[in-house]
């Protein structure tokens, strides 16, 4: 399957290949993927709170897959999360509440419903078909077709059962085994070939090819997005002094987010556009070639920051975010009436009551100790209302924004 890119045409495995997409793949050519339609599945667990960055490089190699006629099966892993993954871990996994899996799950769902809009896919739950299983019959079904060479040859295995090691439990040792099961009910109920995953899910979906091939023979497959890695630190992308950057608003707000991809690092921000964009090649190389004249405009991370907010929190989040950054660090005038740009600072900013003094609005705010200072920042110029600056201590009746010198701020609301 090929497309058209400004009259070029590009078949799917160029495409991946260009972004930067082609990582471990049981494929011995990834021009296989150019071939007839397939259908794939991804699966996220919800062990936390939705996706962050990291499963959304893999979302977005997805969102080619579909546009390119793929049939998508997002797998929402109700049952694996009981459990936990454990790969990577050193120690065993405190279990999530029932109550908490269930509020996850639901905002796993949100998240693809948001990154995958406009696209075809079909939502599914592990938890659906685990619920039934009779424990003696999967044992027959699935473990006597799994040798344990495979399970204890895993790295985390070895490293969590050696010398030193913290152990394991079976439920995490057993893991693989949920998981790879996952892509055997997929393959038989809907005939899915292929599983989709971020690169430290390769030795769990590798399990689910295993099983298809020894209780089916049938013959499956599994293509990982790379780890991306931040190429100014050589450390995981996305991981900040702040912690992870995610894609629920709860735990990284859209500004905050914004704000990740307008401040992330000149060697690298065409790469991520490659990744996290959906821009096509000649428009990410004429975004190049300026970057590379004028890095110090920023405008690479600029269209970067607003494409990737676009397509995770939808266009009007990402304008709000866009104007409150040219408010708060751009000089831009601040619009009382605009809803969006006032949301965003409301959660950004102390906010203070109407009808009030100056004086006491930054008392109240902490941005003072006293009112002798408040009125002596107000006299030498050094505060300012949407923008102008007083000279007198007033009563602010209606919406405003407060400057402080240059980066302190104060929304009354």
């Amino acid at each position: 399957m090929a497309s058209t890119n400004e009259g070029v045409t590009v078949t799917l495995s160029e495409e991946l290949t260009w972004r930067g997409f082609v990582n471990q793949t049981t494929f011995d050519d990834i021009t296989a993927l150019d071939g007839d339609s397939r259908k794939f599945y991804f699966g996220v667990d919800p062990s936390g709170h939705g996706m962050q960055i990291g499963n959304l490089a893999t979302a977005m190699m997805l969102r080619h897959l579909m546009a390119r006629g793929h049939q998508a099966y997002l797998l929402v892993g109700g049952a694996t999360g009981m459990i936990g993954d454990p790969d990577g871990k050193l120690d065993e996994r405190n279990l999530n509440a029932v109550e908490e899996i269930a509020g996850n799950k639901a905002e796993i769902e949100r998240q693809y419903r948001q990154v995958f809009s406009g696209q075809l896919f079909e939502v599914v739950d592990n938890y659906d078909w685990f619920k039934n299983i009779n424990y003696l019959s999967f044992l027959r079904e699935v473990g006597k077709h799994v040798p344990m060479s495979m399970m204890l040859g895993r790295e985390f295995i070895q490293a969590r059962l050696g010398e030193g090691g913290n152990g394991i439990s079976y439920a995490e040792f057993s893991y693989s085994l949920i998981q790879g099961y996952d892509f055997l009910h997929l393959y038989r109920e809907h005939g899915v070939t292929l599983q989709v995953c971020g690169a430290d899910q390769w030795g769990n979906s590798i399990a689910g090819v295993d099983m298809i091939r020894r209780i089916e023979g049938g013959e499956a497959h599994v293509l990982s997005a790379p780890l991306i890695i931040n190429k100014a630190t050589g450390r995981k992308f996305g991981k900040t002094e702040g912690g992870t950057i995610w894609l629920d608003p709860e735990l990284t707000s859209v500004f905050k987010f914004y704000q990740f991809w307008l401040n992330v690092d000149d060697e690298g921000v065409i790469d991520y556009m490659k990744v996290y964009t959906l821009l096509s090649k000649n428009e990410v190389e004429t975004i190049a070639s300026e970057h590379a004249a004028a890095p110090e405009r920023r405008s690479a991370q600029r269209r970067l920051a607003w494409e990737i907010t676009k397509i995770v929190h939808g266009e009007d989040r990402a304008r709000a975010a866009e104007q409150a950054t040219r408010v708060l660090f751009g000089g831009e005038a601040f619009n009382p009436s605009d809803e969006g740009v006032v949301s965003i600072l409301k959660t950004e900013i102390p906010v203070v009551g109407l009808n009030q003094f100056v004086t006491d609005i930054l008392q109240a705010a902490e941005i003072v100790k006293s009112k002798g200072e408040a009125r002596r920042l107000i006299s030498g110029g050094a505060i300012s209302i949407n923008g102008l600056k007083i000279a007198e201590d007033i009563n602010v009746e209606e919406v405003s924004l407060i400057k402080k010198g240059k980066n302190t701020f104060i929304l009354v609301n």
